[in-house]
């Protein structure tokens, strides 16, 4: 993948661990698999790795001092679905394990996990031809959906492995589409673009696992202990960042997440700020927390001096520096994110340029974060 300047940013190595990540299985609950595909990769790039009761990951890389303890948390639960009950016509019912909206739910695929390994169904409800007039008008809401795996009565069904709590993911893969970038009328470059389920926030920790692996093969000195960590359960309630807090005590922390692109059809700009492809954003408000803002302040700095792109943005929504921020005595806290289109679907795009930049991002705050510096954040 290029940036605008022509650099290679991404090996294969690294993209091949995206690709592994995002196509893994993993809704909020479920998390395993996931999980230790991120510890399989860092594992020889840190310190130590460790867990809390939740299923979090916490991978540690020492620098010169114990302290500050730098908290870089990216979750890696995906939106999906557990099996409710299993009809006498063989469909199964469903409740969602994160937030879905209705319309993008009919006709889509999913694999269901089951006793005897993984099967498909698909979405589907009472076919349209069938719907009255006053029927039709209406958005078909999730109660009155099923997913259908083929079988004809419920026996069918549970010899097929299915019982109620059987977890459910989007059947979607990871690709790519290279572009070249035009910018009023002329070429300003190269451009990879990732087309694939589950960037919300698999990205986030395929971000903090690049820093720490780039702190340790380019040996890059940092005045801080740097804790990358994959946490669970962020979609239904930001469990797993209570616990990874609890357990790492952070001193300062950057939270790796997705935003949401404001470049589509029918967006107004005070709805969503930032465009996919011109780099990170940088959140100065969501529904969980105010950031510190002498953080914010310093993460901007180090952008501007480093040449790093970033779109200042605010979220409606919550995001595991939401509970971090609040943790032990409260902890300087901020949300970096990747632009990302489509957000809790089979189906997101973001940029690939964007998610280098934030790695780049991440490891100079990282270069900059003693303890003095630190301190200043909270300083009266």
């Amino acid at each position: 993948m290029l940036c605008p300047r022509g650099i290679v940013l991404i090996d294969q190595h690294s993209l091949r661990f995206l690709e592994d990540l995002t196509n893994s299985f993993g809704p909020s609950g479920f998390e395993r698999e996931p999980a230790r595909i991120v510890k399989n990769y860092v594992a020889k790039y840190c310190d130590d790795v460790t867990t809390d009761k939740l299923g979090s990951l916490m991978f540690k890389k020492r620098g010169s001092a114990e302290n500050p303890v730098v908290l870089v948390p990216g979750h890696v639960d995906e939106v999906g679905f557990i099996i409710s009950s299993i009809t006498k016509q063989g469909f199964l019912t469903f409740n969602p394990l994160g937030g879905w909206f209705d319309q993008v739910l009919l006709g889509q695929r999913l694999k269901v996990k089951t006793s005897k390994g993984v099967i498909t169904g698909v979405i589907a409800a009472k076919p349209w031809h069938l719907l009255t007039q006053e029927e039709r008008a209406k958005v078909v809401t999730k109660d009155k959906m099923f997913i259908d795996i083929g079988a004809s009565n419920e026996e069918e069904a549970k010899h097929m492995g299915v019982r109620i709590g059987n977890p459910a993911m989007p059947d979607s893969y990871f690709s790519t589409i290279d572009k070249t970038v035009f910018k009023n009328g002329k070429k300003r470059g190269k451009d990879t673009i990732a087309i694939g389920k589950a960037f919300d926030d698999r990205i986030g920790a395929w971000i903090a696992a690049e820093a720490v692996r780039t702190l340790a093969e380019k040996r890059i000195k940092h005045p801080n202990t740097v804790v990358g960590a994959a946490t669970t359960q962020e979609e239904v309630g930001l469990r797993g960042a209570r616990t990874t807090a609890f357990m790492t005590k952070p001193d300062v922390c950057l939270t790796l997440e997705v935003d949401i692109a404001g470049d589509v059809p029918g967006i107004e700009p005070y709805e969503a700020q930032t465009k996919m492809g011109l780099g990170p954003s940088l959140t100065t408000w969501d529904t969980s927390m105010i950031p510190n803002q002498p953080l914010v302040d310093f993460v901007i700095a180090v952008a501007e001096k480093n040449k790093i792109p970033y779109q200042l943005s605010q979220v409606r929504g919550a995001t595991d520096a939401g509970i971090v921020h609040m943790s032990h005595a409260g902890c300087p806290s901020m949300v970096i994110g990747i632009p990302t289109r489509h957000i809790h679907a089979h189906v997101g795009l973001m940029s690939l340029t964007d998610a280098q930049n934030c790695v780049r991002l991440v490891v100079e705050c990282i270069k900059k974060l003693d303890k003095r510096t630190v301190e200043g954040f909270t300083r009266i």
